[in-house]
C-alpha cells in the first residue's frame, strides 16, 4: 500500500546512487552521508547515474519499504545533483513532479529531458 502523503518529510540524495543496493546499503548511505535517522518515518529518494530510475526508502510501522520506479522515456532533470549538501529537503509537490519525470522549473514540458 502506498502510504506517502504531504505529512512525510522528503529528502533527496544529491549524488547518483547505485540502485542495485538493497535495504541495508541504502540505510548505510543515509547514516554515513548525514546525521539523519533512516527509521524516523522520513522518505529518502535515490536516483541512478543515468537518471532513469529512482528508489524511495521509507520506514513504516511494520518495517522498511522501498518503492522503485523506472521511467519509460526521458530522464529526471540533472539539476537535482547540483547541491553542496548530501541530502536536500523536498516538498510533497516537488517529490510528485520528480517521480513523474517533470521538471518543475521548466516553462514547457519536453518529451525527452536529456
Amino acid at each position: 500500500m502506498f502510504s506517502l502523503n504531504e505529512n512525510n518529510r522528503f529528502y533527496l540524495y544529491t549524488q547518483c546512487a547505485d540502485l542495485r543496493k538493497g535495504f541495508n546499503m541504502l540505510m548505510g548511505i543515509i547514516r554515513a552521508a548525514s546525521n539523519l535517522n533512516p527509521i524516523d518515518g522520513s522518505v529518502y529518494l535515490f536516483v541512478n547515474r543515468q537518471r532513469t530510475t529512482l528508489k524511495l526508502f521509507h520506514w513504516e510501522r511494520g518495517g522498511i519499504v522501498i518503492y522503485h520506479k523506472r521511467l519509460e522515456c526521458g530522464r529526471i532533470s540533472n539539476m537535482i545533483f547540483k547541491s553542496e549538501e548530501s541530502f536536500r529537503i523536498l516538498r510533497w509537490d516537488e517529490m510528485v513532479l520528480l517521480i513523474e519525470g517533470i521538471n518543475p522549473n521548466a516553462k514547457r514540458r519536453k518529451r525527452y529531458n536529456k
